[in-house]
């Protein structure tokens, strides 16, 4: 199955600059790192299309050893940075190195709906409240597994994060179809 979805790289953006803007004003900080901003677009991409057919950003996310993530991430930070919309940090977390964000201004909406604005953030709330190794292993799903390491995740690949579950008319009509083929 081929699929092809436009990146918007100014919502891509905008996304990005939201989700460091909410996590600092509602949240704490020091809760999104690397990994959780990697996720949180994710999933917010992937949940967008699940429910209208459509990325909300179109962003390509790759299978990588930690999870899915974002083609562009790098990309968007040093441009929002350049912008002087956003800053970025680097910490001392137990001896590794933990990249902090902080919003130097608000974020520009105007592109999102509210409907998306509040998925984006119920989606922040999730992925901060699990620690950055919690939030990888739950990222490490059937989805994350379908495709070769380092290779691009498809966005109908997300439908295998909810498996379904058959139904009396399901096995009786498996059954139907397995008593044809054998004859």
């Amino acid at each position: 199955m081929q699929e092809h979805f436009q990146f918007d790289r100014e919502r891509f953006k905008d996304v990005v600059h939201y989700i460091v803007h909410y996590v600092g004003d509602n949240l704490d900080p020091s809760k999104l790192g690397n990994t959780k901003l990697h996720k949180a677009l994710y999933f917010a991409d992937v949940l967008h299309y699940l429910d209208t057919g459509r990325p909300l950003t179109g962003a390509d996310y790759q299978r990588q050893r930690f999870g899915p993530t974002a083609r562009y991430l790098t990309w968007a930070l040093k441009s929002l940075e350049a912008e002087g919309r956003i800053s970025v940090s680097k910490s001392n977390y137990y001896g590794y190195a933990k990249t902090e964000y902080r919003a130097l201004m608000p974020p520009r909406t105007a592109g999102l709906s509210r409907p998306q604005l509040q998925m984006v953030e119920h989606v922040i709330g999730f992925v901060c409240a699990h620690t950055a190794v919690e939030i990888s292993e739950f990222s490490h799903n059937d989805v994350w597994s379908s495709v070769p390491m380092g290779k691009r995740i498809p966005y109908y690949a997300a439908y295998a994060m909810f498996p379904e579950e058959m139904t009396e008319d399901d096995l009786a009509e498996a059954t139907e179809e397995a008593i044809r083929l054998a004859s």
